[in-house]
């Protein structure tokens, strides 16, 4: 069998930024454990299966199945591989639909395109305030002695979020080494699938972010996530309630970067805004 793939580096124009993902397009359905294999062959944060569902083909249609893995789990939303798989179809297939519908295990999510960037329509997930006394050696092992503001926790992505307190600079949050192995015997219970670490934008600077971040998710194989959509939907809930702001540009600071716009919509959901670079183009033989 031959499947088509593509690596695509999500939120960045610039080639090797941003996050990677590998995308395949799927003529047929696989075996669960195929797909799990193929992600670990990958070894990015994220691999996502397109298949065409009752869509003739890849070009015309406008509705597709959308499954995402990373090296060791399937997963149940994310945001940079949904981004560059649409990339894959509105550039590589040239997709001549005006909107990509992708059917998911959390619902329908859409992407549109709008001059450079492609836009994505994602539900918005705030979270809530969390004891920090009940997980202090997580956030201990997390940000060392560095003050923290808020902790937060989204039931629904099973997302972690601590505020570093605003005394912190980029420059400490670039500077955060939590190690895997620390964080993973710090939290068994299975509640937490990954840990955003944000930090609001110095008013001081040219930038214009308005909040920085950082995400870690050990518990599903990745290490450190170079830039997350499906963090944003959490950060988006906090951070519009903090800054009273509903258009918000954000940055990831892992190693690779990224740029993310957030705008929240009159009915509540979030427009996530990122541009995506095709870097490979190959066939995957199994």
């Amino acid at each position: 069998m031959e499947i088509p793939i593509f690596i695509v580096d999500a939120f960045t124009n610039v080639p090797f930024k941003g996050n990677p993902a590998a995308i395949c397009l799927m003529e047929n359905e696989l075996r669960d454990d195929l797909y799990q294999s193929i992600a670990a062959e990958m070894n990015l944060s994220e691999t996502a299966f397109i298949t065409k569902g009752n869509s003739v083909d890849f070009s015309s249609g406008a509705r597709f199945g959308l499954r995402w893995f990373t090296p060791t789990n399937e997963i149940p939303l994310c945001g940079h591989a949904t981004l560059a798989s649409a990339a894959v179809l509105f550039y590589m297939k040239k997709n001549v639909n005006p909107v990509l519908v992708f059917e998911t295990m959390r619902g329908e999510l859409y992407v549109r395109q709008h001059e450079e960037s492609l836009i994505m329509d994602f539900p918005l997930n705030k979270p809530n305030p969390q004891d920090q006394h009940e997980i202090k050696d997580l956030l201990k092992a997390a940000v060392g002695d560095l003050p923290i503001q808020d902790v937060c926790y989204c039931p629904t992505t099973k997302k972690l979020m601590v505020r570093l307190a605003d005394a912190c600079d980029r420059s400490e949050l670039v500077s955060l080494r939590p190690e895997a192995q620390s964080l993973l015997r710090n939290e068994t219970t299975g509640k937490i699938r990954s840990l955003i670490i944000t930090l609001k934008g110095a008013e001081s600077t040219q930038s214009g972010y308005d909040f920085y971040s950082r995400v870690f998710a050990p518990w599903v194989g990745v290490p450190e996530d170079p830039v997350t959509g499906s963090a944003h939907t959490v950060l988006a809930g906090y951070w519009s309630e903090k800054l009273n702001k509903k258009k918000m540009l954000a940055y990831q600071c892992s190693s690779r970067g990224g740029e993310v716009k957030l705008e929240i919509r009159n009915d509540g959901r979030l427009d996530i805004i990122g541009l995506a670079q095709i870097i490979l183009q190959g066939t995957l033989k199994i």
